[in-house]
């Protein structure tokens, strides 16, 4: 570690509370890769958990944010802004639900508006309030969303939560029936599990979340913030599965980096909140919109959907010519851009070996090594990270 860096680090770890543990200082990103205060370049896989689905900087987003700034930051939701407006239309249009959307600056802000409107629909139709949920899942870190993340590692040290969740298995639909009691108003599930280990749902678990929704009179609400914007080859990870959601949420990459997060509805749902019933000072804010409105456009016009199925097929299989390779490496799992490989034993070694080669990737479940590269990643890059991928794993599991 540098003096630099170590610095750097020393001042952050006496000023910031430690809910992180960073041993890396990014100073800046371009493409697919970032570099860090002393120079070093790295391919970063992580999309900064997610976020940079086109990419660092990528020069259309720059100017919109840039020119955005230059007329207008912020005008609270007292008032109507173009980016905002043109982005609801945008949102509403891609996913085709003909509803509409509320405006936050989070994934977990987008989750609990979600909440929100289900319980304030279930007072209407029955008075009911509770939401199923899936272990190994994840849905934020409020304390209402922590309740409705079933996983103890999240929720350790928060009691009481707030009371109104029930937990099902995933991708087990006869664990969800279960589950479903004279208080249930709806089934929140993300298409891919992303902190969960990328544990992606079959066809037919999706489908039959959707026949037990219409059947029960219950929402089925999808969480898009890992998963949508393109992540998986779609512009929302439920439209890979031939069934629409009542609700879906997005943050992370909608907006590049400039923190955005948005509730969207069907038609049945999209009057739901009223007046004062649900707000968000900076929800909608222009410059983020600008952002969203950009990112949509770049997705467009490179063809970022068909990329990443096309590149992500290719990395899959160079991830599963290493699964073959070493009994250490038991399995790939994900769809699209959005692939994990499953460890049989911890994968921050695994982690902290890619990034000594060059890498940045996360962990995820307890035993995976998650991959969310940029949707811009060439094929020429992902040769050259793929060589650093092989070095990293032939140190962990190479004799």
């Amino acid at each position: 570690m540098s003096n630099k860096t170590q610095e750097i680090l020393e001042k952050y770890t006496a000023s910031v509370m430690p809910t992180y543990t960073p041993s890396v200082v990014l100073a800046s990103g371009k493409g697919v890769t970032v570099r860090d205060v002393d120079g070093l370049v790295l391919y970063d896989f992580t999309s900064g958990i997610g976020v940079h689905n086109v990419g660092h900087c990528h020069q259309k987003v720059v100017k919109a944010i840039q020119d955005q700034a230059a007329r207008l930051t912020h005008a609270s939701n007292l008032f109507a802004t173009e980016p905002a407006t043109e982005l609801a239309g945008k949102l509403v249009e891609l996913s085709g639900l003909g509803g509409k959307v509320f405006f936050c600056n989070s994934g977990a802000e987008a989750n609990e508006a979600a909440i929100k409107l289900a319980r304030r629909w279930g007072s209407q139709n029955g008075g009911r309030y509770e939401v199923v949920t899936f272990r190994q899942g994840f849905h934020g870190r409020t304390l209402a969303t922590v309740a409705a993340t079933a996983q103890a590692w999240c929720q350790a040290g928060y009691d009481p939560l707030p009371v109104g969740f029930a937990y099902a298995d995933f991708n087990d639909i006869e664990s969800v029936k279960a589950a479903i009691t004279g208080k249930t108003v709806a089934i929140m599930v993300e298409a891919v599990q992303g902190e969960g280990g990328v544990m992606p749902a079959t066809k037919e678990f999706m489908e039959g979340l959707r026949a037990l929704c219409d059947e029960k009179n219950l929402l089925l609400i999808c969480d898009e913030v890992q998963c949508g914007m393109g992540r998986t080859g779609t512009w929302f990870a439920w439209q890979g599965y031939g069934i629409e959601p009542d609700l879906f949420t997005l943050a992370k990459s909608i907006a590049d980096g400039i923190p955005m997060g948005a509730l969207v509805s069907n038609a049945k749902l999209a009057d739901v909140f009223t007046p004062s019933s649900h707000a968000s000072t900076f929800g909608g804010n222009p410059v983020a919109a600008a952002a969203a409105l950009a990112v949509i456009s770049v997705i467009e016009e490179e063809g970022l959907l068909a990329r990443a199925t096309e590149v992500g097929g290719l990395f899959r299989e160079a991830l599963q010519g290493f699964v073959e390779k070493y009994d250490k490496l038991l399995e790939v799992r994900g769809v699209g851009l959005m692939l994990g490989l499953v460890v049989d034993g911890d994968p921050k070694e695994v982690v902290d070996a890619l990034r000594e080669q060059g890498v940045l990737a996360l962990t995820a479940g307890g035993n995976t090594v998650r991959f969310l590269p940029p949707l811009v990643l060439k094929e020429e890059d992902l040769e050259e990270a793929t060589d650093m991928i092989s070095d990293a794993l032939d140190c962990v599991f190479g004799e």
